[in-house]
């Protein structure tokens, strides 16, 4: 069995993995924020099972877009869709895992957690009213911190990214100026910056550009081996990046009801201010009854099985309940041509 994980020049990740007999394949597009995990639960699953998963990283923006034309199985997305307009596409959604949207910065002394950040200050600087990082307002968060008088490179992503929404409803709650004048989405007005395509591409630019500062999902962090800020958090806090500050931010979260859940600048001492989960989009009524239930086992067999390896890379896997619920939406809401239920068991 081989598998790639490659960036290729048009800034598409392209996931394949080798090594199946028969003609059954399930085809995925869309967020690259969940993209180095699904990578190895294909891999895992690819070598249990035979069955190839073929998932293509193109951005939250294009994952829906291309589950809307059906072109694919599954669309993920870090960008939840509401309720309302999932009935109007008749579709449904459900979480995978739940990570962070980490700064992350490339200047020359800095090593990671040592530059500190909050709301206010990073949404100024991707309003570019903060220019140099000898700024008074950076310098006062950092006051024992030797930082150059030097212009800041901001990056963000050029494509439609569910990691940017994460990222912009932040600065939508914790920056009262980015809200009025930029808000929060997918894709946005940036006001400056240059872009990179998917998490992938922030990261390598902001890795070969001095001075520069980016966000990316933290696996990308941790695959670079890349500098990052500690955020103050709601409750006033700077805290780091890592398994138990996600798991502090979801805590909160009731999915009961709804599976539409932001979870950036939640309360808690320990909470990473810009976390969020991500989600897989499928068709209530599916053409291709048998390409859904390979789907729907795929994702059964990660909730089962797929757990110590969203830990290892730094997901916070969802919650047991939470799984049940979504077992349940697979067994009442996925249905072929004629009503009848997917059949995955």
């Amino acid at each position: 069995m081989t598998s790639t994980f490659r960036v290729a020049t048009l800034g598409l990740v392209s996931l394949t993995f080798a090594g199946l007999a028969a003609a059954q394949e399930v085809t995925g597009a869309g967020a690259s924020f969940p993209a180095p995990l699904y990578a190895k639960w294909a891999a895992d699953y690819n070598k249990a099972t035979g069955i190839r998963i073929n998932y293509q990283s193109v951005g939250s923006g294009a994952g829906i877009r291309q589950i809307d034309a059906k072109t694919v199985d599954f669309g993920a997305s870090d960008a939840p869709l509401k309720d309302e307009e999932l009935a109007k596409k008749n579709q449904v959604q459900f979480p995978t895992v739940i990570g962070g949207v980490i700064p992350v910065v490339n200047i020359k002394g800095i090593g990671p957690g040592q530059l500190r950040l909050n709301g206010q200050v990073l949404g100024d600087i991707y309003l570019g009213k903060i220019t140099k990082w000898s700024d008074p307002a950076i310098k006062a968060l950092n006051p024992s911190l030797s930082l150059p008088d030097a212009a800041i490179a901001p990056v963000r992503r050029a494509d439609g990214s569910g990691t940017s929404f994460i990222f912009t409803n932040y600065l939508s709650k914790a920056n009262a100026e980015w809200k009025s004048k930029v808000g929060e989405g997918t894709a946005v007005n940036w006001p400056t910056g240059a872009g990179g395509k998917g998490n992938e591409g922030v990261a390598a630019f902001v890795g070969r550009l001095p001075n520069a500062i980016g966000y990316v999902e933290y696996a990308y962090v941790k695959q670079n081996k890349m500098a990052y800020a500690l955020m103050q958090n709601a409750a006033g806090q700077f805290v780091a990046p890592e398994d138990k500050a996600f798991k502090a931010a979801a805590a909160g979260a009731d999915w009961s009801k709804s599976f539409y859940q932001i979870l950036t600048n939640q309360p808690g001492a320990e909470s990473w201010p810009i976390t969020g989960a991500t989600f897989i989009l499928m068709h209530k009524v599916q053409d291709k009854p048998a390409q859904a239930a390979a789907t729907i086992k795929f994702f059964e067999w990660a909730y089962k099985s797929g757990d110590k390896t969203a830990d290892d890379l730094d997901y916070v896997p969802m919650p047991a309940a939470v799984k049940t619920q979504v077992e349940k939406l697979w067994a009442t809401e996925l249905k072929d041509a004629s009503g009848k239920a997917i059949a995955f068991k």
